[in-house]
């Protein structure tokens, strides 16, 4: 079995911020969707916004086949948004990887925080993803989203960065690593 830590929350929410805390403090790798797609980006081309979700679900694909490779016991972080795809298709990846135990860490901001964040960072990013204009809608979908919660969540606000202690040894807890 391999624990896997989905790092979830809408583009822009600090998901990345916690998974690198995450992966230093635990000593895990990142599997990034974006680090992913943006190399496909890169030796496939870029395209319209269909082509992006499909690059996004063979990235997402991808990170879960890599992980079921993984000596037997070796975790990973997977920082995503997890609900771009349904919960089937991710239930069915985890199945595949043989995910377990499994940790849902949920990151949000306010969604005008979320959308400013992805404004500001727009004209350094990859240019394959969506242009800074994607802002207002990502602030729709920030103020709609919610965990998946079908395992144990970590709630995580990051208007501030996280207390790591504190961060770690709830993470901890919840995977069932401390008594």
């Amino acid at each position: 079995m391999h624990p896997v830590f989905l790092v979830n929350g809408v583009p822009a929410s600090g998901k990345s911020t916690v998974a690198g805390i995450i992966a230093r403090r635990l000593s895990l790798p990142i599997l990034t969707l974006d680090t992913i797609k943006e190399a496909f980006f890169d030796h496939l081309g870029i395209g319209d916004r269909d082509y992006n979700r499909k690059l996004g679900r063979a990235s997402y694909q991808a990170i879960f086949s890599s992980i079921a490779g993984f000596p037997d016991g070796l975790g990973a972080i997977v920082d995503a948004w997890h609900k771009f795809v349904p919960l089937e298709v991710l239930e069915a990846h985890l199945a595949r990887a043989g995910a377990g135990p499994v940790v849902e860490i949920w990151c949000h901001a306010p969604p005008e925080v979320c959308a400013e964040r992805y404004r500001a960072r727009a004209a350094f990013r990859h240019p394959g993803h969506p242009p800074a204009g994607y802002a207002p809608e990502l602030a729709e979908l920030a103020a709609r989203a919610t965990p998946i919660g079908l395992w144990p969540i970590v709630d995580v606000e990051t208007l501030e960065p996280p207390d790591e202690d504190e961060l770690i040894l709830r993470i901890r807890k919840a995977a069932g690593l401390v008594g």
